[in-house]
């Protein structure tokens, strides 16, 4: 029997697992760790994504694999879908553990060495089976493994109490999602009693069951993708991780959870209703907006780019909403093209988002410092840092000729389709919807303005920062692998779309990239070309055109011809780092104006304190509203309950009793 491209997912994953396990061979041996299991890690990625590059064009393949209990094995299965997230997960995953190779330090991390491989490693290898499990058994059992060695990651140094916390509340939020996962995968056995997705397929639940095991596979999966209003794990679990682990959590752990709503959604339920798609549609804006606005205000570099995260996973989940309310009324094109742009930009947030998480790292590593208050001016020290992070600044920011360009494109393009859907309402409320895209793209690029623009431009605001290194050659080696990736995305649109295309014609019945295909490969149709059209090559020719005339311009017309002399400064000649922008300046027309949900607390000080340090940081107002008050609410029946055990046995002979007697009265 020949190896498929299961079997040779399946044996990859293993490697992972046996590389985990090789750093228990030197645990402490930071050499051996970080010099050659990461980077044989990288190599799998590689792999990996070079085997799931090829499934995504062949016919599914299944297994029944010779693991799990005696009468429920594994079963697992690759497909066009599953092959898009291995695709993604190996080629990141490749970046990331090469930038890990130079990342950890001997006496830097709370872990030992070989452990933290360890947990690194079972991390990936229990992604990649997540994204090839066929049976509700086999999923859960990688999506727990998932959630336990991320934990394991997030508290790498759990030496610090506010890290430990953290760790315990991505903990429970993701047991607390597993549970409706769960849920979700009874609802769809539809009474069967087989919990293989073979059998899920085949029962085609109604429209209630189907309702009901949507709404639970929405709160499962958007409790681990970090959708409003179960997101509050995500702005405290990236800051207390290390950095790559942060960038693994942010890539691909939260595009698990946008693979298993399209897994439940179009292929286990296979027929979704129109009005689940508005129920999405209204949480991922919600979540889009929210996470924009609170990373606007943000004044520490991981946790402005967590809160990102939460806009970027917004988004997603407004093209999987989209994609649902065209499926409902039989627009397949139109479908087509938001699930399109909805997974092109689930690889391009990996890119981008990894790339800029890794590029904090770097700034970390050097600066012991991670306030946005406290750095500038790094783009003199660190200049390989500085202009990769421009690159996954742009990306992020929706910048043409970038990869995130792309695929925001590409979704208010299936927005502007929307007046032609056969409902009113609908007609009237999806066009405010594309309205707060807009909105939120242009915040997007307000806040990356901010964060690189305090974190590299300007001068250093602390004197240690004269002394910071760059990165060394592993670190740059990574940065530049995603680098090149959010460029290759960004220029070479039609190669991703047609390969997108095999896993949206087995979930919609249509493609888009015969319609491109046909206007020329220069140009990005998405419907017709007399709608709309790009070309990304066209564009960085001709920006790049003008960019060349205005410097030649300005070395032959202009040069030696003018005279340098010190800038006038209003008649004040001295300059210093004080009289910078702040990133609480940045943030102060987004928090004034969106004041009424921001919780602000402010420490002012005194007129007399000679060095003055004013600080103001906003909290989210869903944890005092929401979470705090069922916390408490908890608190209160916990200690109603210990008051039936006082430890005496008297008390529980009395409770027995009671107990006999009410048998008796009321049994019959």
């Amino acid at each position: 029997m020949s190896l498929t491209s299961l079997d040779a997912t399946l044996w990859l994953a293993f490697v992972w697992l046996a590389i985990g396990g090789a750093g228990f061979l030197a645990p402490r041996n930071y050499f051996y760790i970080a010099r050659v299991l990461f980077p044989l890690g990288a190599l799998v990625g590689l792999l990996l994504a070079g085997v799931a590059l090829d499934a995504v064009f062949h016919e599914p393949v299944s297994r029944v694999l010779p693991l799990g209990l005696p009468d429920l094995p594994f079963h697992a299965r690759m497909d066009a879908l599953s092959a898009f997230f291995l695709l993604l997960t190996g080629s990141v995953a490749a970046g990331i553990s090469v930038f890990a190779g130079g990342y950890f330090r001997h006496g830097e991390q709370g872990t030992l060495p070989g452990l933290l491989c360890f947990y690194y490693h079972v991390f990936l290898a229990s992604m990649a089976l997540v994204l090839v499990a066929d049976d509700a058994y086999f999923f859960m059992v990688a999506w727990e493994s998932m959630a336990l060695s991320s934990f394991f990651l997030v508290t790498t140094d759990h030496r610090h109490a506010e890290i430990r916390r953290a760790g315990y509340l991505y903990l429970l939020i993701a047991h607390v999602g597993a549970m409706a996962i769960l849920m979700c995968f009874g609802a769809l056995q539809g009474g069967t009693g087989s919990y293989q997705f073979d059998a899920m397929r085949a029962v085609q639940p109604g429209p209630v069951w189907g309702t009901v095991a949507f709404l639970l596979a929405l709160f499962g999966f958007g409790a681990k993708a970090g959708l409003l209003p179960l997101h509050v794990w995500l702005p405290e679990a990236h800051p207390a991780a290390p950095s790559p682990v942060s960038a693994l959590m942010s890539a691909v752990m939260l595009k698990t959870a946008v693979y298993g709503l399209l897994r439940v959604t179009f292929d286990l339920i296979g027929s979704p209703v129109w009005w689940w798609g508005v129920i999405a549609l209204s949480i991922g804006l919600a979540s889009a907006l929210f996470g924009i606005v609170f990373a606007a205000v943000q004044t520490d570099m991981k946790r402005l780019l967590a809160y990102s995260s939460i806009e970027n996973i917004g988004l997603i989940a407004s093209g999987f909403g989209l994609t649902i309310l065209f499926r409902g009324f039989s627009m397949g094109p139109l479908a087509a093209l938001a699930l399109t742009a909805t997974l092109y930009h689930c690889i391009n947030h990996a890119f981008f988002k990894s790339l800029l998480f890794l590029a904090t790292g770097s700034v970390l590593h050097s600066t012991k410092e991670r306030s946005l208050g406290k750095l500038g001016g790094l783009i003199h020290r660190m200049p390989w840092v500085a202009w990769l992070s421009l690159v996954g600044t742009l990306a992020i920011a929706g910048l043409p000729p970038l990869n995130g360009f792309v695929s925001e494109w590409l979704l208010l393009q299936a927005f502007l389709f929307t007046p032609g859907l056969p409902h009113a309402y609908l007609n009237m409320l999806v066009p405010v919807a594309a309205g707060l895209i807009a909105l939120t793209a242009a915040l997007s690029g307000y806040v990356m303005v901010k964060f690189y623009g305090v974190v590299f431009l300007g001068q250093p605001r602390e004197a240690k920062l004269a002394e910071v290194q760059d990165a060394g050659l592993w670190k740059r080696a990574g940065l530049l692998w995603l680098a090149g990736g959010c460029v290759a995305l960004g220029l070479f649109p039609l190669t991703v779309i047609g390969l997108i295309d095999e896993v949206t014609r087995p979930l919609t019945g249509f493609g888009i990239a015969g319609q491109s295909a046909a206007s020329g490969w220069l140009y990005l149709v998405p419907i017709s070309a007399e709608r709309a059209s790009y070309s990304p090559l066209l564009f960085l020719l001709v920006t790049s055109l003008l960019i060349a005339i205005a410097w030649l311009g300005v070395r032959l017309f202009y040069h030696g011809r003018m005279r340098r002399s010190a800038a006038w400064d209003c008649g004040f000649p001295y300059l210093d780092s004080r009289m910078q922008d702040t990133a609480q300046g940045f943030g102060q027309p987004v928090r004034q104006v969106f004041e009424q949900y921001f919780r602000v607390e402010q420490t002012v000080p005194s007129p007399f304190d000679p060095k003055p340090r004013y600080a103001e940081t906003a909290s989210d107002p869903l944890w005092h509203w929401l979470y705090l008050p069922f916390a408490r609410g908890i608190m209160r029946a916990t200690g109603l309950v210990t008051v039936l055990q006082r430890g005496r046995i008297s008390v529980y002979l009395i409770y027995s009793f009671v107990t006999l007697l009410a048998l008796l009265l009321f049994v019959r």
